[in-house]
């Protein structure tokens, strides 16, 4: 291994060594050397030494809850939670599957009708689009529309979700297409969930049109359920993701970002959406304001706890597993919650 005092040491395995020798080693660098380095010297190249010891360090690492009040993140890391056992939570019966079994013919409406949606005006996004929603993933935001809309139905005695439930759902996964379009734009992303990129295969203008056509039509669809207060808080959300990556790029390969300011970004770039599509449902189910609030809540929180986990995970799985190249967040200089807390 090259020494770790060695000034001229690329960035990318300067911070590696950071994650690996961890806060209580002796060992140290100097972390103004590594911020003035970040942004000449970063690398795709990883050791294999240190990657191993990056991902033992970062399952040592403890996994904080986020009790938010009223300031978005107050109180962040008041409290100690137990040391989360990620074997033991590997082998949970408890899965993503199984929690979406009760909305999955929900699920399987809502897949017919996206590529009909988007692809409807243009041979070019048709066949985009058949790229985007058949490359996979969990449709986790929908699924949770689903969820909070059957719960909160049942709350105020609605046999069946209704067409606006229906339609929200829709307009959350374009919304979070659409900007996971524009983030592989930005990333110069290859692979997503093991599959070429929409501007790998179009290219970038056509890449950079279907964001934009997914984000017009879902903000005509939305402006047609004509609730106010959804569209406001749906609204947000798009100049959310927008803040989000500008905080992100103003801030990559600095060393001294917060936890705070970290959370804050994952706030606009994930938990914002998530937030916004619980309280949603929650608001044409017809249920009073306190339960919509704690919709958010819960919506907010449990973005921010994804967004954690998929930055751990980032290091302690193959690419095979991720669906793209592993550490590349690293790679690309955006130092995230395992290089915060190690």
């Amino acid at each position: 291994m090259m020494s770790m005092t060695c000034h001229n040491l690329d960035f990318g395995t300067r911070v590696l060594d950071l994650v690996a020798v961890g806060s209580s080693s002796n060992s140290s660098i100097e972390r103004h050397v590594v911020k003035n380095h970040g942004k000449t010297f970063a690398t795709k190249v990883y050791g294999a030494r240190r990657m191993a010891c990056c991902r033992q360090n970062i399952s040592r690492t403890r996994v904080f809850s986020t009790n938010t009040s009223e300031a978005l993140l107050d109180g962040v890391g008041q409290r100690t939670a137990p040391v989360l056992d990620l074997k033991k939570e590997a082998k949970s019966p408890i899965s993503l599957a199984n929690l979406f079994k009760v909305v999955a013919d929900d699920l399987q409406t809502l897949n017919q009708n996206l590529q009909s949606i988007v692809g409807a005006e243009n041979p070019v996004l048709m066949s985009a689009a058949e790229q985007i929603f058949g490359a996979g993933g969990k449709r986790m935001r929908p699924a949770l529309v689903f969820l909070v809309s059957r719960a909160t139905a049942e709350l105020v005695g609605l046999k069946d979700l209704t067409t606006k439930h229906r339609r929200l759902a829709e307009i959350i996964e374009m919304i979070h297409t659409a900007s996971l379009i524009h983030d592989d734009v930005l990333d110069e992303s290859d692979m997503r969930r093991g599959k070429e990129t929409v501007h790998q295969l179009y290219g970038t203008r056509v890449a950079v049109l279907a964001g934009d056509f997914m984000f017009a039509q879902s903000s005509w669809y939305l402006a047609n359920l004509e609730n106010l207060e959804v569209i406001k808080l749906i609204s947000q959300v798009i100049k959310d993701f927008a803040s989000g990556e500008i905080k992100q790029a103003s801030s990559l390969f600095d060393c001294d970002v917060k936890l705070e300011d970290y959370l804050l970004k994952s706030y606009y770039k994930t938990a914002s959406l998530i937030a916004a599509s619980t309280k949603g449902a929650a608001i044409f189910s017809g249920a009073d304001r306190s339960v919509t609030e704690q919709m958010y809540e819960y919506g907010k929180n449990l973005g921010l706890s994804f967004q954690v986990v998929d930055d751990i995970l980032d290091f302690t799985q193959s690419a095979e597993q991720l669906g793209k190249p592993a550490g590349s967040d690293l790679a690309k200089g955006n130092l995230t919650a395992p290089i915060n807390m190690a």
